[in-house]
């Protein structure tokens, strides 16, 4: 049973690195900044009696994220983890702008090091999960809330898939396009057809769609319908074709193109830009498959969507069903600072800079074995 599963029904409170999987090198200090390794070693000959408290804040509303790797990790890499004190709020929390959402008490030597690493976790999951609720918020503007695909492979590492699709999963993204994205917390990748399967049909969209039915029977049939620039044209040729079967149909036209609707029909332009996956054309389309009783049909539209962009197709009342969204979703623009605040239960911290309790943090227990 995957951990989430665990937390979910309350076994656990936290996931452990049985989840995140620690690099080994993590405790040689291999991606520890070379100052904290340095101070590590003038800590323990100097001063190795101190207790120190670091606070970890951003400085932004944000959907917190990150949590449970930061301790999973503290846990497993400090040199006496049950003798720290550690209190955090949980992923999926709203955050305040300087408040703190994460203290570690304890010799500075048995975790310092790993500030840096800490601070980095908890600044790319929480930007994903912020960015990704601020999607789905938006997708939800219109007074009905829109299903988001989280489609970011392809804008980013493949060694960050798990964690991104987990902070996409608690940002509030059900639907994800690789396994890897959904590893943390449990389904499968979802997906239908690329472009690549058009082409070697040579843009037959009929002959694809016949071929994933054929290979894949389980699926919600849906077929990508830009390959030839003609959605409306292609979305009702399988429409006809397959009838009740035919669930939805994914726009993905190039936003250097104008769909050949406009070019059939250029006295529509002059008011709007036509270019790529835009309001009017689906507007089109909706009402193309409307009028041939292929109401049932889903539109689901991707191809550089943003919040604003989403928010404006949502404020116009475009009929599109699902919302597939990749590179925007994974800006980093929230980070994170720790910072060591108490010294020996005392004030002593930079200028600028003071211990900030916070009633909201939950003190966190060591369990050995996770």
């Amino acid at each position: 049973m995957k951990e989430i599963l665990q937390k979910l029904n309350g076994e656990i409170s936290r996931l452990t690195n049985k989840t995140f999987k620690f690099d080994e090198r993590i405790g040689e200090g291999w991606f520890s900044a070379v100052y904290f390794l340095k101070t590590n070693d003038i800590v323990k000959k100097h001063v190795a009696d101190n207790t120190v408290t670091m606070q970890f804040f951003q400085k932004s509303h944000a959907v917190l994220c990150g949590t449970d790797e930061a301790i999973a990790l503290i846990h497993t890499f400090a040199e006496d983890p049950g003798s720290l004190e550690i209190y955090s709020l949980k992923d999926g929390d709203r955050v305040s702008p300087f408040e703190p959402v994460l203290t570690i008490s304890g010799p500075y030597q048995e975790f310092g090091y790993l500030e840096g690493i800490i601070d980095g976790i908890l600044a790319r999951r929480t930007s994903v999960a912020t960015n990704v609720y601020n999607v789905v918020k938006a997708a939800r503007s219109s007074g009905k809330q829109k299903p988001i695909i989280f489609m970011g492979d392809r804008d980013d590492h493949y060694t960050q898939q798990a964690g991104d699709g987990y902070s996409a999963f608690i940002g509030g993204s059900t639907a994800q396009a690789t396994h890897a994205m959904n590893e943390w917390w449990g389904k499968a990748g979802m997906g239908t057809m690329p472009h690549a399967l058009l082409q070697m049909f040579k843009g037959d969209v009929v002959a694809a769609t016949k071929a994933y039915q054929e290979e894949f029977p389980e699926d919600e049939l849906t077929t990508l319908v830009d390959y030839n620039n003609d959605v409306i044209g292609d979305s009702l040729k399988v429409a006809r074709e397959f009838g009740d079967d035919l669930k939805g149909v994914r726009l993905d036209t190039s936003r250097t193109l104008v769909d050949k609707y406009f070019l059939r029909n250029e006295h529509l332009m002059g008011t709007f830009d036509p270019r790529g996956v835009n309001p009017e054309l689906v507007f089109a389309l909706r009402k193309a498959l409307n009028k041939e009783r292929y109401n049932h049909v889903k539109i689901i539209v991707s191809g550089g969507f943003s919040e604003d962009r989403i928010r404006h197709f949502e404020e116009n009342k475009v009929p599109v069903d699902m919302y597939g969204v990749g590179g925007s979703l994974l800006d980093i623009t929230i980070g994170f600072t720790g910072d060591n605040v108490l010294l020996n239960g005392e004030q002593e911290a930079k200028q600028g800079r003071k211990y900030t309790p916070n009633p909201r943090l939950e003190k966190v227990d060591f369990v050995p074995g996770h």
